[in-house]
């Protein structure tokens, strides 16, 4: 953890400035950018359906529903695998709603590819958990997205990642420490091999937990680093509320 702080020119958590950090890095060959989020003080949430029913889709979308309250979208990313309809593929809770409940079973894709995981935010902290310990443990999540596979399960890798794959995407996922305080989100800017994103994770950032959470469509907002990408549409969406510059 010593060395993800040190990533990010931070000296502890508690000094950090009340919004997500966005650094751009390079790891074993490949280039990546980070965005931590501190839920000790910054407001993270997810991100599904407006006011009529229909999905956000753009982080513009999000953008501008939020400046109706004088808020606006701090960072963001695409929050797990959907259907054609944008509903989420697998469990997805939102401000203590729950849209889809959890999905135990292995399945087709990357999603099925077990162990996969769960995405929960609390009050103060956010885990990443694996989906069966999820379902024993119940824990009360105001907001939730299910995704897989794992990428880090307690410190080790996810059993079937291939050092040798030649299975390449842009991926994304995100990370959390052992003590819930910090959520750290990736990004990949080169196509990687889920061996290579996991070690991302648990070798570069010392995180003993990590989740995929897409590949084709992974999108990133961070308005600090002058990015907010376009194009297809996607379901659930996680990012930071701030007040409206």
């Amino acid at each position: 953890m010593l060395r993800w702080l040190a990533l990010f020119g931070l000296g502890t958590l508690a000094q950090a400035a009340p919004a997500a950090t966005c650094e751009r890095v390079s790891y074993d060959g490949n280039r990546y950018t980070l965005c931590s989020v501190d839920m000790t003080s910054e407001d993270l949430r997810l991100f599904l359906y407006d006011d009529t029913g229909e999905p956000y889709g753009q982080f513009s979308s999000i953008d501008a529903k939020l400046a109706e309250t004088g808020e606006a979208l701090g960072f963001a990313m695409n929050a797990g695998m959907y259907h054609a309809d944008r509903a989420p593929v697998g469990h997805y809770v939102e401000d203590g709603t729950e849209v889809m409940r959890v999905v135990p079973n292995a399945g087709p894709g990357n999603f099925g590819l077990l162990p996969n995981g769960v995405f929960c935010i609390r009050d103060g902290r956010a885990d990443v958990i694996e989906t069966l310990r999820f379902v024993e443990d119940a824990p009360q999540c105001t907001y939730a997205t299910q995704s897989g596979p794992m990428l880090v399960i307690d410190g080790a890798l996810h059993p079937r990642f291939l050092k040798d794959s030649t299975s390449r995407y842009i991926r994304n996922g995100v990370g959390t420490t052992a003590d819930g305080s910090t959520a750290v989100f990736a990004i990949s800017s080169d196509a990687v091999t889920f061996h290579e994103f996991g070690r991302l994770f648990r070798d570069h950032l010392g995180l003993p937990n990590a989740l995929f959470l897409d590949g084709n469509i992974s999108r990133l907002h961070a308005p600090k680093l002058g990015r907010s990408d376009i194009g297809r549409w996607m379901g659930p969406i996680l990012g930071t509320v701030v007040p409206k510059p």
